[in-house]
Order: C-alpha cells, then structure tokens, then sequence
C-alpha cells in the first residue's frame, strides 16, 4: 500500500482562517466606546492552542495588544479631555480676572464719588461763608455809602429848567428861605460844598425831573432842614416838593418797598416813620412797633384783628396795575 505524499491538512483550517479574518477586522476597526471594546476583546479573543503550534496568536499576545489599543485610545481622550479643561480652565481664570478688575473699578468709582460728595459738601460749605462774606462786605460798603452821604440832602420835584439847573445854590437857599426862615433867623450855617442833578444826563423818556443832591457845610444845619421837611409839606415858589435824606440806592429801593404800608399807615393814624437804613416804625395800641422786613409787619397785621386784611400788599399792587 503506497504512502500518499500529500499533505495533511488540518482539520480547524476553516476555523483558523475564520479567527484570522476576525482578529484583522478587529484590528482595522475604531474602537468607539469602553463596553464595545470590551465585548471584541471577549468574542474576538482567541483560544489557546493546545500546542500543536498553528494559531496565528496567542492570547497573552492579543490581551497585550489590545491593552496597548485600549491605553492609547484613553491616552488620546485624556488628552482631548486635558485640552478643553485646559481651555476652560484659562476662560475662568480670564473671567475671575475681569471680576477682579471690575470690583476694583467699582471700588475705586465709589471711592471716586465719596471724594466728589465730600469735596461737594466742602464746596457748599466754602460758598456759604462767601456768601456771608459777601453780605457781610456790601452791607458794609451800604453803610459807609450811606454814611457818606449824611451831609446831603435829596430835592426832589424841583422842575427841569435851565435858570434853575444853573443855579442850583442859589435855589437852595430860596426853598430854605421859603420853608424854614427860622435857621436863618437863628445865624445857622446854610451854605453848601455843591448841588447837582442826579443822574448826570437827562433822559429824554422821562417826565419827571431829575433828582438833586445838595451837601450841606453843616450837619447840624442839614438835621435842622429834614426834620422841619418831615413837619409839613415843603415848596418852591408855590410848586410842592419833597426834602429827604440822601441815601444809597440801594437803601432808597428798600425804603421805596415800604410805599404803599407806609401811606396806610397813615391812614390808619399809626404814625409810620421810616428809620436808618430801611426800617418801618409805626405807634400801636400805646408801643412803638418796628419792622425790618415787609414779611414781619405782614406776620404782625395778620395777628391783630384791626389791621388784619388791610395791609395786603399783593391786592393793592393789582389794583393799582
């Protein structure tokens, strides 16, 4: 019987080439998760041979390679994973940054507006002692103005007319002639330093005449001459006029508020005298009253029933427009 040269093939050929196939699908396919790597290692995991030397691969060699595959799979998702914590980690240290900042800027603008407040208060402050300073300084200026003037006296109605402008002197002592004749009598000294109109120049829009102002040698002369001018009416050649006291505008315009009060005073019998610079001082129910501001002798008519409703300035300043 002859021996067949042929040679023997193996019977698990078939099975051999179907795990070979298997193990190089495996190994060209990517591995997507954790469990489906797990489930190919397990299925696709070749078994051991029994020695007879034809398995393509053992399965400690297998088990290597795909805990390699496995730890470089990991690896590069550690990796990714490490970028984007990376990333975040700098955008919030970015932002923790600018947080940072901001509550610094809020700070500093809150210190900023508490410097402004204070520096505000101490502005209100300094302004206020400027503005009593300046008061302070006018009413100053007022009084030395006014005292000043305490040897004029002001003509006032006396007509616009050349032979009078020129010889204002001259007129003045016509009006004392006229008036008071007993401080010529009496040897008092009338003579004046200068007469003049006020203002300079004449306008021609107004028809009331100019203002004269005469300042007298004597002061005890020019007293003699208002008080006698507060007595009775004075005139000029049958021609009434008005004799006062020669004040700073200013006092004038506080003294003309008192107008209209003042003539119903009069009316009333209160005997209203207008006193240094600008007071109202009126005689009531046996006392002498006095008033610095309109408002005070307003408060004080409003609490006594005879002069109550008689002294409303407003009322009186529309029926007179």
């Amino acid at each position: 019987m002859a021996n067949s040269t042929e040679p023997q093939k193996p019977q698990n050929s078939k099975k051999n080439k179907k795990k070979g196939a298997t193990l190089d699908t495996f190994y060209g396919a990517k591995i997507q998760n954790t469990e489906q790597t797990e489930d190919n290692i397990k299925e696709n995991a070749p078994k051991p041979s029994k020695g007879n030397g034809n398995s393509p691969q053992t399965y400690e060699e297998f088990e290597s390679e795909m805990t390699k595959k496995m730890e470089a799979f990991w690896e590069e998702k550690l990796e990714i994973m490490q970028k984007k914590f990376t990333h975040l980690q700098n955008q919030f240290d970015q932002t923790v940054k600018e947080n940072q900042a901001l509550k610094a800027r809020i700070r500093q603008l809150e210190d900023n507006d508490c410097v402004k407040e204070q520096e505000s208060i101490k502005q209100s402050q300094n302004t206020k002692k400027l503005e009593e300073n300046i008061k302070y300084l006018t009413d100053k200026v007022i009084d030395l103005e006014n005292r000043g003037r305490r040897d004029n006296l002001r003509i006032i109605g006396l007509p616009e007319k050349p032979e009078i402008n020129t010889k204002l002197d001259m007129v003045i002592q016509d009006i004392i002639k006229e008036n008071c004749p007993e401080i010529l009598e009496q040897g008092g000294n009338t003579a004046t330093d200068r007469a003049h109109r006020t203002p300079s120049t004449l306008n021609p829009q107004k028809t009331t005449p100019r203002n004269v102002i005469a300042k007298f040698q004597s002061y005890q002369t020019k007293e003699k001459i208002l008080q006698e001018a507060r007595k009775r009416q004075f005139r000029y050649k049958g021609m009434p006029i008005r004799v006062t006291q020669d004040l700073a505008s200013s006092t004038l315009n506080d003294r003309k508020a008192w107008n209209m009060i003042f003539r119903k005073a009069r009316e009333l019998g209160l005997q209203p005298r207008i006193s240094y610079p600008a007071k109202l001082t009126i005689y009531f129910q046996g006392k002498v009253w006095a008033f610095n501001k309109i408002e005070d002798f307003q408060l004080f008519a409003k609490k006594r029933p005879e002069l109550c409703g008689k002294f409303d300035t407003k009322n009186q300043r529309a029926r007179n427009t």
